[in-house]
């Protein structure tokens, strides 16, 4: 029992928790571009996307062409040639092929594009049958009417789609603007909105909105329990919410929702909750697939000084651009239906039957050269990064003599298998459940993951070798990390000092649980440890947090800590007691606990490794005008390179 249960060892925590984790992480950008991204494609003809937009202006056009460059100063000339550079990289005096990056895109990206390609050529030889044209100045028009609609000006605009979401000027003119122009000429009257819809959706927007909580479950049997017991006692729906809601976001905010508006995805909840009284508890609603209980909280007036007539051009753009999303799957299911299309790709006998060829589409081929090109154009400069890393490490395996085998890369699919999914029923590692696993996380194909993930796993563990150490401190941290005592704590977290100062001493005039949970509740910048009054995880030994720990560990039941600061935050704990140690002898999970840590240390020298070949290679990348050189040592004498303690592994 010790054994099974110790083969599983659990691992160190990050920081407080999950939810403290999420808080002192980083943040996420969202980029606000607006793609379609199913049509994407390139090739120019009569009736076909601008290889690149063209302005009014000889101004616009030399202000976009400075935009798609990039930062670290791509000429103008390497631009406009780089199509035709035969060596796209030199590593380490060691040339990384056009050709060759080719074939990695259409690994990566190439069933992906080939798709693409073939709807934007239905596209643009059903405008030619139909005589519909799409002109670089309508292109640029539309650039600009998107530029304006964020508020930007249009170089602004093209810089920060460059930046953030990597589209150059070119790209964005012909395979995103072009595609969306010329659709919206194929549907025609379809996109046409009505005054009805206008009013709806000005009154989804500006109209009166309802605030409410929610407990949404899949039991219809479930939900008439919990609605009852909310009916009998109205103040407690936020913790049947919290306790017994499947619906787990507004279940973490004690069932609280965004406010409910008008013409929305579910009219029968809209009706319900305008339609009752602030404090209702509704009848159970079966929307969404699920039993619905609201309970309504207040009304929000609407907007009052927004004129109808005012935003109704800003609402029938948005209203057309959302039909054009239902309009054009619809014109692509009539398309794809009287079109002849064959994916050579694909299909082994028709490969050898048409070499070199991608897909036919009523007679027109695209050849394996052009989507390579199309790759190379859309995700070359990233896919190139990764070629780069993977040179390095052939070529320190080949100074070395190190090979890495077909057998290798089974037995380290087999070993993350092993740690990483539930056995079979037999014991055995379920590879196929991992490799299902791994390849959906990742988003890549099998082939993908064995070449980019497997390959430099175990490449880079053999060019380490046997140098990594588990001393005898790091199997005792790991045996306390994993089965030793842990601090039961509640914890405000704050964004700075001075209000963590004032909560501190408000938390100290009172130093009780109910005090401390309603500071938290009112005052912590972390909405988990607000909702939930403050409670997180229990704090164990050697998570990777040395000075949390040590308050945490230095405090008595019923103490509060001093201000602890943890990166941009600043955290106060309340003591409520001590977990038990996991009544576990040392000798029976040692080995499990030697493993666990070996392979964590492992993993950092792979890194520090890798890191120390990057350093030292020389790097000319052509496909975006950068150079690498190796890094000049200081001088003097260094100190010496110690393997990571299990103090700064815990948690990795």
């Amino acid at each position: 029992m010790v054994g099974n249960r110790s083969r599983n060892i659990r691992r160190p925590a990050k920081r407080l928790g999950k939810r403290l984790a999420a808080v002192l992480g980083g943040l996420a950008v969202v980029a606000a571009c607006v793609v379609i991204r199913c049509y994407w494609g390139a090739e120019s003809a009569s009736a076909d996307p601008p290889r690149r937009a063209t302005s009014r202006t000889t101004t616009r056009t030399t202000a976009r062409n400075s935009v798609a460059r990039t930062k670290r100063g791509t000429s103008a000339k390497a631009e406009s040639t780089d199509k035709r550079l035969r060596v796209v990289a030199v590593v380490n005096r060691r040339q990384i092929t056009r050709e060759e990056l080719g074939r990695e895109c259409l690994r990566h990206y190439g069933n992906e594009l080939l798709e693409s390609l073939v709807n934007k050529h239905l596209i643009a030889q059903e405008c030619r049958r139909r005589g519909i044209s799409v002109t670089r100045a309508d292109v640029n028009a539309e650039i600009d009417r998107m530029a304006k609609r964020f508020g930007l000006p249009t170089e602004q605009w093209m810089k920060m789609l460059k930046q953030e979401r990597g589209i150059n000027p070119a790209q964005y003119a012909s395979d995103i603007v072009w595609p969306t122009l010329a659709l919206r000429r194929l549907a025609g009257k379809q996109l046409t909105v009505t005054r009805q819809e206008l009013v709806k959706a000005y009154e989804t927007k500006y109209g009166p909105s309802v605030r409410a909580r929610l407990i949404a479950c899949k039991d219809p049997e479930k939900a008439k329990r919990l609605r009852a017991a909310a009916v009998a006692d109205p103040d407690e729906f936020g913790n049947l919410a919290k306790d017994h809601s499947e619906d787990t976001p507004s279940a973490a905010a004690k069932g609280r929702i965004q406010p409910i508006r008008k013409h929305g995805s579910y009219e029968q909840i809209e009706q319900a909750v305008f339609n009752m009284a602030d404090g209702d508890i509704s009848e159970v609603i079966q929307a969404g697939g699920q039993y619905v209980i609201l309970k309504r909280e207040g009304l929000l007036p609407g907007a009052k000084f927004v004129d109808f007539e005012q935003v109704a051009p800003r609402l029938e753009e948005v209203i057309r651009d959302g039909k054009l999303r239902k309009v054009a799957s619809e014109v692509f299911k009539q398309l794809q239906k009287n079109a002849e299309i064959q994916n050579v790709l694909n299909d082994p006998k028709a490969s050898r039957a048409m070499p070199g060829v991608a897909a036919v589409i009523n007679t027109h081929r695209i050849t394996i050269a052009q989507l390579a090109e199309e790759c190379i154009k859309r995700h070359g400069v990233k896919v190139l990064e990764g070629t780069i890393n993977r040179k390095l490490l052939e070529l320190a395996c080949e100074k070395r003599n190190i090979t890495v085998s077909q057998e290798e890369i089974e037995q380290e699919i087999l070993r993350a298998a092993s740690v990483s999914v539930k056995p079979k029923p037999d014991g055995s590692p379920d590879v196929e459940a991992w490799l299902k696993l791994a390849t959906e996380k990742q988003g890549v194909s099998e082939e993908v993951y064995r070449r980019d993930s497997v390959w430099p796993s175990v490449a880079l563990k053999k060019l380490v070798g046997d140098t990594v150490e588990v001393t005898d401190d790091d199997l005792r941290k790991g045996y306390e990390a994993n089965y030793g005592p842990r601090v039961r704590c509640r914890a405000i977290v704050l964004k700075n000092l001075r209000r963590a100062n004032k909560v501190w001493e408000m938390a100290r005039e009172t130093p009780t649980v109910e005090n401390f949970g309603d500071l938290a509740e009112h005052y912590s910048a972390e909405l988990g440890s607000r909702v939930l009054r403050g409670e997180v995880p229990p704090i164990k030994k050697h998570g990777g947090q040395p000075v949390l720990e040590k308050e945490a560990f230095a405090l008595k039941p019923g103490e509060l800590s001093g201000v602890i600061q943890a990166g941009e935050f600043y955290i106060i704990l309340f003591c409520e007691g001590y977990t038990k140690p996991d009544e576990v002898a040392f000798e029976e999970v040692r080995p499990y606990i030697y493993e666990d840590i070996h392979e964590k240390k492992l993993r950092l020298a792979m890194a520090k490794y890798f890191r120390r070949l990057q350093e030292s290679a020389t790097i000319d990348n052509h496909l975006d005008g950068t150079t690498r050189r190796p890094k000049k040592k200081p001088a003097g004498p260094q100190p010496p390179a110690h393997l990571p303690t299990l103090r700064q592994v815990s948690g990795t």
